[in-house]
């Protein structure tokens, strides 16, 4: 069943890349005490994540910040070291925290995967945003299909 507003953030383990290595996040502790607005593409490096998605809310993070979010995410079913290198390569550092999702757990359990397979990418988080305050979802744009209109940083900012 797909997460609705006023719906709990589920536990998982997502992981991002530090100079250290890889480290692993929990999201109860990501959500504690705080309003993180998170977003999810299908795929790094890809056209409209790398070209709009990401890029609207590197732009933005100040903004976002002005408005009461302690954090902005960004998750993909990618593997650490990809969202690593992507997020280095967009200008993602100090604006938008990169997490792998890299087995899709998270993004299962928020009910929010598609199905890839046909473009060779397997299953996917499907593009999405939400703010989340105190773990609780209290927004949540779910594109439909091909689209990028309500998960952009922009709408995210309207519901603040």
């Amino acid at each position: 069943m797909t997460i609705q507003k006023g719906d709990r953030i589920p536990s998982a383990t997502l992981m991002k890349m530090t100079d250290a290595g890889p480290q692993p996040v929990e999201t109860d502790a990501l959500f504690a005490g705080r309003t993180v607005a998170l977003f999810a593409v299908p795929g790094a490096y890809t056209p409209t994540c790398s070209a709009k998605h990401l890029p609207g809310f590197i732009e933005k993070a100040d903004e976002l910040k002005a408005k009461g979010v302690d954090e902005i995410v960004c998750i993909s079913v990618n593997d650490v070291f990809v969202m690593g290198a992507w997020g280095k390569a967009a200008g993602a550092d100090g604006k938008v925290t990169m997490l792998a999702d890299g087995n899709g757990e998270f993004a299962n359990a928020l009910g929010l995967t598609m199905d890839a397979t046909r473009f060779g990418m397997g299953l996917r988080a499907q593009r999405f945003s939400l703010l989340a305050k105190d773990g609780i979802v209290t927004e949540l744009n779910i594109e439909e299909p091909g689209a990028f209109k309500v998960s952009s940083a922009e709408y995210l900012i309207g519901q603040l």
